[in-house]
């Protein structure tokens, strides 16, 4: 009993670990890490737009008030100091004619006010820069234009990153599940993708990548090695009219990686399937690409998926999503080999043969009437 109870254990942490050890996840994010890097991550800071956009939103909006605020207080500061150098401080008790470089600055908090009215163009008219300081008439302008920089591209950050493709991406769904059966009397891997909106995805083309490790004649281990997969729908697999769900097909010949697997065999191979789907948002005209991957534990041998799209009375078509992962049991071979060998042999059935071991001997007649 105990060693049943450790062999369950323990082929059930073989499993959770083979099912973590998937380089794409099911949303599309790539599970990889770069060690050892040679180069500085300076080198993040000169394409500073992109890392702007690529970081959390936690992140972002960290960088977005610290610039703000930073900028604020320091050039709060650069206001002080003039108003300290030109001495039109209280604490200096200027006289009556006393012309300050700015109006109404009693201390570092009214600075800071005024380099906050500056700067967002406020203009609340109680605090005033003079024709007394030329000092100040060029901080004053150079606070504007760095101003303005910082406005425009934080705030384009904020939006580029809001109206990013990516996020049109998770409207694209794909199913749990792939399945293998028969289609069109070929042995077929198929997978759903759904279009969430109603609004097209441009030129849409889906192509797949298999991951596997592979060891060449030369004894060299390759991980993370890459085989094409073909996917095609019964219109083909590019500019698609992708306004309802699809069901796209591999077709499993001798040329494709599942012809030598079974369904008896399937669960002991280590592969990832990664599915891309590229296209163009019909409303920004921006490139989007959706990818998810299923390992061996998520694909089903014999099953085909549900029907999804009905036809109401209205004359509407209806989208049922819940039967979109749906999968129902049908009758499949047990692999790619055998429905080869099938349709051969029901293809010999039709014809002749012609017997080797059988040899036409001509006998010469002779006749021995006598007239």
């Amino acid at each position: 009993m105990f060693s049943y109870l450790r062999e369950r254990f323990t082929s059930h942490l073989r499993e959770r670990s083979r099912r973590r050890a998937r380089l794409v996840s099911k949303d599309g994010r790539c599970n990889i890490e770069f060690g050892n890097v040679e180069q500085s991550r300076f080198v993040f800071l000169i394409d500073i737009w992109t890392t702007i956009l690529d970081l959390r939103w936690r992140y972002k909006m960290t960088i977005f008030i610290s610039a703000f605020l930073g900028s604020w207080f320091l050039f709060g500061l650069l206001w002080y100091v003039v108003a300290y150098i030109h001495k039109d401080l209280p604490e200096f008790n200027p006289s009556i004619n006393h012309t300050p470089c700015v109006e109404n600055i009693n201390g570092l908090t009214s600075a800071f006010l005024f380099s906050l009215e500056t700067q967002v163009t406020i203009g609340y008219g109680f605090r005033c820069v003079t024709e007394q300081c030329a000092t100040a008439i060029f901080l004053l302008i150079f606070q504007s234009i760095l101003g303005v920089i910082i406005n425009s591209f934080m705030c384009g950050a904020i939006l580029a990153k809001i109206s990013r493709s990516k996020n049109r991406a998770k409207t694209i769904t794909f199913s749990k599940h792939a399945v293998i059966s028969k289609r069109g009397g070929k042995l077929c891997l198929l997978i759903r993708v759904a279009n969430l909106r109603k609004s097209l995805l441009i030129g849409s083309h889906i192509y797949g990548k298999l991951l596997k490790t592979t060891i060449t004649p030369e004894g060299e281990t390759i991980i993370l090695d890459q085989v094409n997969i073909e996917f095609v729908v019964d219109a083909g697999n590019e500019n698609l009219f992708f306004i309802s769900p699809l069901t796209i097909y591999h077709i499993i010949d001798k040329n494709s990686p599942f012809f030598h697997m079974a369904a008896e065999t399937l669960l002991q191979q280590d592969f990832e399937l990664v599915v891309f789907l590229d296209g163009t948002v019909e409303a920004t005209s921006a490139t989007c690409q959706v990818r998810t991957s299923y390992i061996p534990e998520e694909v089903l041998w014999g099953y085909r998926f549900a029907p999804i799209v009905s036809k109401t009375k209205e004359g509407k078509y209806r989208v049922d999503f819940q039967n979109f992962s749906k999968t129902v049991a049908v009758e499949t071979p047990h692999c790619a080999f055998c429905l080869y060998n099938e349709k051969e042999a029901k293809a010999k059935e039709k014809k002749g043969y012609d017997n080797p071991g059988f040899v036409l001997s001509e006998v010469n007649e002779t006749s021995d009437t006598k007239m």
